[in-house]
């Protein structure tokens, strides 16, 4: 993980979530791959789903459901439903940028410098 100003970055994720909810959040969908950073940003009894494999840390607070994206890939009703959710502003989406399918080598190599914030869309046509 890429370091700023000494904390690596994803350190002040939780702290973030409680300033703006501080009882804590139902859930989330941990797409950064903080893993246990995000813990603390969810009430008791909430859920975490991950999506490259982290089980949690065993302390039983919040359920962890790990999933993986390749398992999806498929799946049209399911990302349908996540296509709406993000149409309808129900779920966040942090887009890192846009670029046209014949460059997805470029995304990927800016994904593996660490410290992007978000996913590339990639245009095809």
């Amino acid at each position: 993980m890429r370091r700023r100003r000494g904390r690596a970055a994803g350190d002040d994720f939780a702290a973030t979530v409680r300033r703006h909810h501080p009882e804590g959040v139902d859930g989330l969908v941990d797409a950064a791959v903080l893993d246990a950073a995000v813990l603390p940003a969810v009430k008791d009894g909430g859920t975490v789903v991950t999506v490259r494999g982290y089980r949690g840390d065993g302390t039983g607070r919040v359920r962890v459901a790990p999933i993986f994206v390749r398992d999806y890939v498929e799946a049209a009703a399911e990302l349908d439903r996540l296509a709406e959710l993000a149409g309808a502003e129900r779920l966040t989406v942090r887009v890192a940028g846009e670029l046209p399918a014949s460059r997805a080598a470029d995304a990927h190599h800016s994904l593996e410098r660490h410290g992007v914030r978000g996913r590339f869309v990639l245009r095809f046509g």
